[in-house]
């Protein structure tokens, strides 16, 4: 008897939803019998021998890449009020959760990739087909929130086809003191396309450091 490489996972308890199972497969981190398979609808005997490579605490490795940030830059997430921008899958939102975070406001242009568990957290509040760059307090907080001056005051940020310099005015403003934020500089959205190489790989250290230097440059000037 055969079934879907991806509910297969899930029955298996080797992945928690049906989604996060589609990742990993595409993502070439499941092997069945010891050869990696990278399709989700792949039909595979049931009592096959699967292994993942690697699995995540987070429902995406953004949070993997979250937590060190948090871990390297000693910020405490316990309690706050935080803003996820490009929220995509949940990984960055997963990571704050898991740190004990009381909200998160989930901003994404898109709509439809938060993993379920996230997506139906009471803790999650989510505004999908936004457009960060041109969000304003209004719209993202409710009228309760001005009332118990409830605001968020930690942003953190993974965006794409977008420099995080047009990102910035927009999250500064919605945040209170103390306001931290956490950045995920990708330099092919910063240097310009004329310095993007195969694979929207920038390989030039002068490049990247001066993708981040843009970035802080930036925030300083807010």
């Amino acid at each position: 008897m055969k079934q879907r490489l991806d509910t297969l996972l899930v029955d298996r308890h080797l992945s928690e939803s049906r989604q996060q199972a589609q990742r990993l497969i595409r993502a070439g981190e499941v092997m069945v019998n010891r050869q990696v398979v990278d399709k989700p609808g792949t039909e595979v005997d049931i009592s096959a021998t699967i292994d993942v490579k690697v699995r995540s605490p987070y429902v995406s490795r953004g949070g993997e890449k979250l937590a060190e940030a948090l871990d390297k830059f000693a910020i405490n997430v316990t309690d706050r009020i935080c803003i996820d921008g490009g929220i995509s899958t949940g990984g960055f939102t997963d990571c704050l959760l898991q740190r004990g975070a009381k909200q998160v406001y989930g901003i994404d242009v898109g709509y439809g990739q938060v993993d379920w568990r996230l997506r139906n957290d009471s803790r999650v509040i989510l505004r999908e087909r936004t457009n960060f760059r041109y969000l304003t307090r209004e719209q993202l907080y409710h009228q309760e929130d001005y009332t118990k001056n409830s605001f968020a005051d930690l942003g953190v940020v993974d965006v794409s086809f977008i420099s995080l310099t047009k990102i910035l005015p927009a999250l500064w403003e919605l945040l209170q003191p103390p306001r931290e934020v956490v950045l995920l500089v990708k330099p092919q959205f910063e240097v310009g396309k004329g310095r993007v190489g195969k694979k929207g790989v920038v390989r030039s250290p002068l490049d990247q450091a001066e993708a981040i230097l843009g970035v802080g440059s930036k925030a300083e000037s807010i």
